[in-house]
């Protein structure tokens, strides 16, 4: 008896592959009218679990009930990286052509051309690969409902790379206008590393689903992941400090001599360009087999790159997160983690990369850059085993969002009042959105609140016969240039005088050149020439020497999971039992660290006072990484300081702070009077650091995203000092003439939430 899934069966049979329980169980959950979350380890086969529901309900339907076969858009595919666009086609296209459906697939992100981009206009796909800022800008379009009246299905792939950030924020509000044009619409996340499933299936989903009760498909299959480290020969005479790992570039030479395709992720990309010259430098003959990929190179090279890697034509690969998710590279065998993985999830994603089959074990080593990140090397993997994986939190009402997103739909089909409101609340970022905020966020996108009435580049949105519209086509032109979430320094090209495009480098970097000087880019010694039109010409040096580029946003913190993961760890050690090869090559530096000191347990919190010819050192060692350390040092030094004037200077790293003074601290006394208490961190935060001046700094991305400053058109983007000093003026008159405005309360609550982590701070007071 033919069953619904059987053409699907048969295709995998005609492959060779045979499909997952998991995998079955999306289809016919699919086929039933369910939407749903599929969480999978990487390589499983995720794509066509949720690929060949839609496929397989357009079989079932006779072929004279489809006037237009194919002519409808049923399909939207959400991607979090323009990367996987092209590899994501090509999944989809396989089981299309194979089977004869008469269906086109194509993609539309930055990189589409304008050709496609113009027959687009006209007529879409019949599934669309996109990303969340390209869904945006279709929806800012006039004639939006009617463009998605025959949606059938929406994928989000790598649900859990948006759900934590604005863009996931945005896509919500996406999903929600899609809803509400197709309600019939079926909606599937595709993850695979997620610690909160159920909450993570209800933000995808949003607050008050309609429709069959949803799937959560956890994928039945246990892909065997190898986690394992390369030792020190002489730990004796390993660095205990550092950030480079320079000593580990011969076994990691042999580790790729000995594998057949191999991809090193830095967890920087000055890191990833060192690593890049240092394997050269020692093989030159791998000059053609080994390649570098970062997301500040041009989008020509990478994809040079990322065909080496399929075609096998390269060894080794040096990379960061660019390439962290679902281009499926299956020659790869192996990876090597450089540094501290820094998280459960982000070991797991990187060792998926490796063994990209269904029954391939997947393979990850890490390679330690100083000795105590083999702690975190042993603790990430005991969490792994123990399925410690951490959880992704929504975000909360970021009205940045909502106002950019109101003048997206306004610039289309336009809104009314409650219409919206109710669509708005149906997202679960703003389930809990005031009516005082909804109306606040109207009259900011209609009048530019009430510190910019007089300003008619202000007044972007209009009503008109009871619906909310954008009238000026100017006003419209702008918003749709800076639709997106992503902020950051002003990016510079980086370009050769004959022409030729590098990548791209923050501008910051670059204004600290004078002619002449060298600088490593792209695994390329370069000369510096000069900057015109936002653009840094150079030209080939003869030598290596020169600097390296460190870009922002490279300090990658500890997770909270393997926080508690090494914690564990040092507990085991403390009461001898050394676990792991890694802890057992520790075994001297640990036992040194008992003579002279303590091994704090999970429940004892380690403070160690030094007195030297610099003064007064107090070390803190709470293991809760460098974003909460930053703000617990500098809490400790408020609350010792209205003890005792005292003046300390601050440092941290991942595993504690130190605070240093000239004099003697109170430390005993401040323990007494409440240096650990949990009460009024909120408070206490703001008075101990510039908070003010970083709230305003924060501002410059919510002004940016909620279009109250303009980055410009291609070819003169403004500055990041400009942007930068508009952004500050706006703060300066908002809070000296409209002290409540919401966007002003906003920056200063992401300022303790995300810079900070303030909930993270309150509960490692709360431990400690």
């Amino acid at each position: 008896m033919s069953t619904p899934v059987e053409p699907a069966l048969r295709w995998f049979e005609r492959r060779g592959w045979t499909p997952f329980p998991f995998q079955l169980e999306v289809w016919n959950a699919y086929l039933e009218g369910k939407s749903g979350l599929i969480h999978s380890a990487t390589g499983t086969g995720k794509t066509y679990s949720a690929w060949l529901g839609p496929v397989l309900e357009f079989l079932q339907v006779p072929e004279e009930a489809h006037p237009e076969r194919g002519a409808a858009l049923r399909v939207l595919w959400v991607t979090p990286l323009r990367a996987l666009a092209s590899d994501t086609i090509s999944s989809l296209l396989l089981p299309v052509e194979e089977l004869g459906l008469p269906w086109t697939v194509e993609g539309r992100t930055g990189d589409t051309t304008q050709s496609l981009r113009a027959k687009q206009k006209n007529r879409l796909p019949t599934a669309l690969v996109t990303t969340p800022e390209s869904l945006s800008l279709f929806l800012s379009n006039a004639g939006a409902a009617e463009l998605f009246s025959q949606l059938r299905l929406v994928v989000v792939d790598e649900w859990h790379e948006l759900m934590s950030t604005k863009r996931g924020v945005m896509t919500e509000l996406a999903l929600a206008r899609l809803r509400a044009i197709c309600p019939s619409m079926r909606t599937w996340g595709v993850s695979a590393t997620l610690g909160n499933l159920k909450e993570s299936l209800h933000a995808l989903l949003g607050e008050n689903f309609q429709g069959p009760e949803p799937a959560l498909v956890e994928g039945s299959l246990e892909k065997r992941v190898i986690i394992d480290t390369l030792l020190p020969k002489n730990i004796s005479r390993f660095p205990w400090a550092g950030h480079f790992g320079a000593q580990m570039l011969g076994p990691v030479i042999s580790a790729i001599e000995e594998s057949g395709t191999c991809l090193l992720f830095a967890n920087t990309r000055s890191h990833a360009e060192l690593w890049y010259q240092d394997i050269l430098n020692a093989k030159p003959e791998w000059i053609d087999e080994v390649g570098l990929h970062h997301g500040s190179l041009d989008r020509a090279v990478r994809d040079e790159v990322e065909e080496g890697l399929k075609s096998g034509r390269l060894r080794a690969v040096v990379c960061t997160s660019s390439l962290d998710l679902g281009v499926d590279f299956s020659p790869v065998d192996r990876v090597l983690q450089i540094g501290s993985p820094k998280g459960v999830a982000r070991l797991l994603q990187r060792a998926g990369r490796s063994g990209h089959r269904p029954g391939v074990p997947s393979r990850i080593t890490c390679v330690p850059t100083h000795a105590f990140e083999m702690v975190d090397m042993a603790a990430a993997r005991e969490a792994v085993k123990l399925g410690k994986i951490e959880s992704r939190e929504g975000i909360n009402k970021p009205l940045d969002v909502l106002a950019q997103h109101l003048v997206t739909i306004a610039a289309g089909d336009g809104f009314e009042y409650q219409e919206m409101l109710r669509e708005v609340r149906t997202s679960y970022a703003y389930r809990d959105l005031s009516e005082q905020e909804w109306n606040w966020t109207l009259e900011f996108v209609t009048t530019g609140g009430s510190s910019l009435r007089a300003y008619p580049e202000y007044q972007k949105v209009v009503l008109r016969d009871g619906r909310y519209v954008v009238e000026d086509q100017g006003i419209a032109r702008r918003h749709r240039m800076a639709i997106g979430t992503i902020v950051s320094d002003a990016a510079m090209s980086v370009q050769y005088l004959n022409g030729a495009k590098i990548g791209t480098v923050e501008e910051s970097f670059i204004a600290r050149l004078k002619p002449g000087d060298k600088f490593l880019f792209g695994g390329r010694p370069l000369a510096f020439v000069r900057v015109r039109d936002m653009t840094a010409w150079v030209r080939k040096a003869s030598n290596l020497k020169g600097a390296v580029p460190r870009w922002m946003g490279g300090r990658v913190p500890l997770s909270g999971e393997l926080s508690n993961a090494i914690r564990d760890e040092l507990d085991f050690a403390k009461n001898g039992e050394l676990r792991s090869p890694e802890m057992q090559t520790l075994h001297p530096i640990l036992e040194l660290q008992a003579r002279w000191s303590e091994i704090p347990a999970s429940d004892e919190f380690l403070i160690e006072s030094v007195f030297d010819a610099e003064g007064h050192h107090l070390f803190f060692y709470p293991f809760e990484g460098r974003l909460v350390h930053e703000g617990l040092a500098a809490l400790f030094a408020y609350r010792i300081s209205r003890l005792q004037p005292i003046t300390f200077s601050l440092a941290m790293n991942d595993y504690g702070f130190e605070l240093l003074s000239p004099e003697k601290a109170p430390l005993e006394e401040a323990l007494e009077e409440g240096l650990l208490s949990y009460q009024n961190v909120a408070e206490e935060i703001i008075l101990s650091l510039n908070a003010v001046e970083m709230a305003r700094r924060q501002f410059r991305e919510v002004a940016r995203i909620a279009g109250l400053v303009f980055q410009g058109f291609p070819g003169s983007h403004k500055t990041s000092k400009q942007l930068q000093s508009s952004s500050g003026l706006f703060y300066d008159v908002f809070a000296r003439f409209d002290p409540g405005n919401l966007l002003l309360h906003q920056s200063q609550k992401e300022v303790l939430e995300k810079q900070l982590e303030q909930s993270r701070m309150t509960t490692a007071l709360l431990r400690l």
